[in-house]
């Protein structure tokens, strides 16, 4: 499933790496890859792959799940139709709280105790994910853990999930997508080793090298 996910990805540029032109993050971070998952939706048999592969995911690791909960904006198209897939019912958590009518941050209807599911489309340092997490669990939802479709693997992300003992499970991983790429011709194989010394450490630009350098 890695696999096909990351072909799926890249053959519509819901990830695309240009590692020798970097994207700047809004953290100033320069990057060497974009990701939108956006784009699943906009492409029928990736979003059919992508949602069956989400469905797939919670009746493997969370078969006990009772509702599942999208982030927002971005997980909430993917919540209703994994949760449709499911026969599960289904919310989402806003960023923040209506400033009108009840003043709602989780819209739907969740019970106190009800074993949640998050839905995210991807991770990075984890942070917006967890503040989900948080507002599920102060609300009374026993959150049994996250699947996403595409994750980073950076290990300020992992030492956050694991601080927070929340799994998360994805479809595929940037090491599988960077090897993918490599694979399929979308990058050259020397790019790999540069686009992983990113993911390692992110804040470290000694990856960065021209053209003629490589």
């Amino acid at each position: 499933m890695k696999t096909q996910i990351a072909k799926d990805l890249l053959s519509i540029k819901a990830v695309f790496f240009r590692p020798s032109e970097p994207f700047i993050w809004a953290s100033g971070i320069k990057s060497p890859v974009y990701c939108d998952n956006r784009l699943t939706l906009s492409d029928v048999k990736v979003r059919t792959d992508v949602e069956n592969g989400l469905a797939s995911l919670i009746q493997t690791y969370y078969p006990e799940a009772e509702i599942l909960m999208g982030t927002s904006t971005a997980g909430i198209a993917h919540a209703a139709i994994t949760a449709h897939l499911l026969g599960l019912p289904m919310g989402y958590v806003r960023s923040g709280a209506k400033d009108h009518g009840r003043k709602n941050q989780i819209e739907g209807a969740l019970q106190p105790g009800q074993k949640t599911v998050v839905v995210e489309d991807l991770i990075s340092t984890g942070g917006s994910v967890l503040e989900v997490v948080n507002i599920l669990r102060e609300a009374g939802a026993e959150v049994l853990g996250i699947v996403s479709i595409f994750t980073y693997g950076m290990q300020k992300g992992l030492d956050r999930l694991k601080n927070a003992d929340v799994i998360n499970h994805s479809l595929t991983d940037f090491d599988t997508v960077a090897e993918t790429a490599a694979a399929e011709g979308y990058i050259r194989p020397e790019d790999v080793s540069r686009l992983i010394a990113f993911r390692n450490c992110p804040s470290d630009e000694s990856w960065i090298k021209k053209e003629d350098e490589v």
